[in-house]
């Protein structure tokens, strides 16, 4: 799915940790006798609205922007002529091409989660536990595929592997193979910084001590080390297969109609065929599959926070010895996954300095004008500064909804109806990562013609896009921001309250100065993912006001080595635009961080 790519976050250094829990954290003053008879006290009327409203706004957002719409799409599988009819799932699952699309994508997800960890795996531990001349600048660089636009690693291994690329020879262009690798390239980085992030705070004496007793360093590992990232490793497979059950833009450019997912199937049966009952009823088994992904992502993570909260990360990490069996075995495999990563990204810049005359930079120049036989509306720098813009306000709105759910579900209620409430308000807004951003943005466009009876059609409004991709962005922002909030110690809280000051006074200078950082990196995810969102975006995007990833995906449809080569050029341009973006947030970021 592509908006659900970025992200998840899914994703920079140690940014799938909460390192919150780096710095010592002062050990408040005792409350006071009066203090603690005030906490004791109900909550103020006026506490309550706040938190309501912090609660309610988002999800008035989800409710109108996401729920509406798509249960509107939805309940044309279930409902024809104004009554309950089921036969739609009986036609759906009756058809051959149905069940071929589920198989592939459980096919596809599954394989590449299982080659994800195991080569994530080693890489965590080179990564994370190990410490080397250049180390900072490798995770930065296995990280750059998470964040790059769908449509752009669809071109890049086109690139690689069409005819003329350098792994022509292989014949694996169109192939199922060749989605596979894609996602694996995808979702590396989601593995090692999540499975690193965990590997960082466990304590080194736990394994010496089982060497001490004898036991080999694969024995220790399979018997101590192992265990304890178990909850890690399930957060990640969960969410890679997440995310590899979803994929929509590179699967679509790779695959074409040949091999698909159940989210590019949507799209080929609500645009192509207009099969809207089709299109429902593969949104409900798509949902099914990935509700299952997020549960066990989310026991995953709570397993893994509460390990987090209970200690400190270890300390600095060892050298890197080539020596060692292990560490020579982790440092090749961490290599050469390096030199893949890096193949089709250069493969993508040599390829669009190539012209028909020649080398040379014409696919670049030609990036001003719309391209063989007018293949476009506007230029592809018009293209470029419209995403920009929308990717702006994209980027205000899912930062202003994240950051409020983030500070609602962080909170630790003692009442287990209010524990409940704010479990059910966390898994709420994980649920546009579950379902097809095609399915959104097709249902903006059943449902926001004259919503409410109002007197306006908000499918002509600018802010229809930037809209929709917030709420693909959403869950990520929450995602980034959320476990710095749960990893801040309450005493902090309490100290505060303890010195005099109001809850609004004690959220800026505990909660807001704390998660300032992550808000940061928030800020960066948002505008990334809404720069390469293109799911949703196909279907709402005006032709006088294409996003980027709408012109690529356009001039990659067109014929003509001009076009070809404007997708190129193009490509490099966002991928750079994309990475750019998350180098200047990881930057500001610092030691704190959030999961996704």
């Amino acid at each position: 799915m592509d908006g659900h790519r970025h992200g998840l976050s899914t994703l920079k250094p140690s940014t799938l940790a909460p390192d919150a829990d780096r710095q010592p954290r002062p050990t408040p003053p005792p409350p006071s006798p009066t203090r603690a008879r005030a906490g004791g006290r109900r909550p103020g009327v006026g506490r309550v609205l706040a938190w309501g409203l912090a609660a309610g706004i988002p999800l008035v957002f989800l409710g109108v922007f996401f729920a509406w719409p798509v249960a509107t799409l939805v309940a044309r599988g279930f409902i024809a002529d104004g009554a309950l009819d089921l036969s739609a799932f009986a036609e759906v699952f009756a058809r051959q091409r149905t069940w071929r699309i589920i198989g592939l994508t459980l096919a596809q997800a599954g394989i590449a989660t299982a080659i994800a960890l195991l080569l994530g795996i080693p890489g965590a531990y080179v990564l994370h536990r190990r410490q080397f001349r250049g180390r900072a600048a490798v995770r930065a660089f296995v990280t750059v595929p998470f964040v790059l636009p769908t449509v752009v690693v669809g071109v890049a291994f086109r690139s690689l592997l069409a005819t003329g690329g350098p792994l022509d020879f292989l014949g694996l262009d169109g192939t199922f193979a060749a989605i596979v690798a894609a996602l694996v390239f995808f979702n590396y980085a989601l593995v090692v910084r999540t499975v690193g992030g965990l590997w960082e705070h466990l304590d080194p004496r736990t394994e010496q001590a089982a060497r001490a007793l004898g036991a080999s360093p694969l024995r220790a590992f399979a018997s101590v080390t192992l265990p304890a990232l178990a909850p890690a490793i399930a957060s990640a497979a969960s969410l890679v297969f997440l995310f590899c059950a979803t994929a929509f833009g590179a699967v679509l450019v790779l695959g074409g109609t040949r091999y698909g997912t159940i989210e590019t199937e949507i799209w080929i049966q609500t645009t192509q065929f207009l099969d809207l009952r089709a299109a429902s009823v593969l949104s409900v088994v798509q949902l099914v599959i990935v509700a299952a992904a997020l549960a066990v992502a989310s026991r995953a993570r709570r397993t893994r926070e509460r390990a987090l909260s209970l200690s400190e990360p270890a300390g600095a990490a060892r050298p890197l010895r080539l020596r060692s069996g292990v560490d020579a075995a982790a440092a090749g495999v961490t290599a050469l996954v390096v030199v893949l990563i890096a193949l089709p990204l250069v493969s993508l810049v040599v390829r669009s300095l190539r012209t028909p005359t020649g080398w040379g930079i014409g696919n670049y120049t030609a990036l001003g004008t719309t391209g063989g036989s007018n293949a476009l509306t506007v230029t592809v720098w018009e293209a470029a500064a419209n995403s920009l813009r929308i990717a702006l306000d994209a980027t205000v709105m899912a930062v202003l909804v994240g950051g409020l759910v983030a500070l609602v579900v962080s909170r630790r209620p003692r009442r287990r109806s209010a524990r409940r409430a704010v479990s059910l308000l966390d898994a709420v807004f994980m649920l546009p990562l579950g379902v097809s951003a095609v399915t959104v943005g097709f249902g903006f466009l059943l449902t926001l013609d004259h919503p409410f009876g109002l007197d306006v059609d908000l499918r002509r409004s600018a802010l229809l896009v930037p809209i929709a991709q917030a709420v693909v962005a959403v869950p990520l922002v929450v995602r980034t921001v959320l476990p710095v909030l749960r990893a801040i110690d309450p005493r902090l809280r309490e100290a505060a309250a303890t010195l005099g000051a109001g809850p609004g006074r004690v959220l800026a200078s505990v909660d807001l100065a704390m998660t300032v950082r992550a808000l940061g990196l928030a800020v960066g995810f948002a505008f990334a993912v809404s720069l390469g969102e293109f799911g949703a975006t196909s279907f709402l995007a005006r032709p006088d006001r294409p996003t980027l990833p709408v012109v690529i995906f356009k001039l990659i449809g067109r014929p003509g080595a001009e076009n070809h080569g404007m997708a190129l050029a193009a490509s490099v341009l966002l991928a750079l635009v994309t990475a750019g973006i998350i180098a200047v947030a990881e930057r500001l970021r610092g030691p704190a961080g959030g999961e996704l």
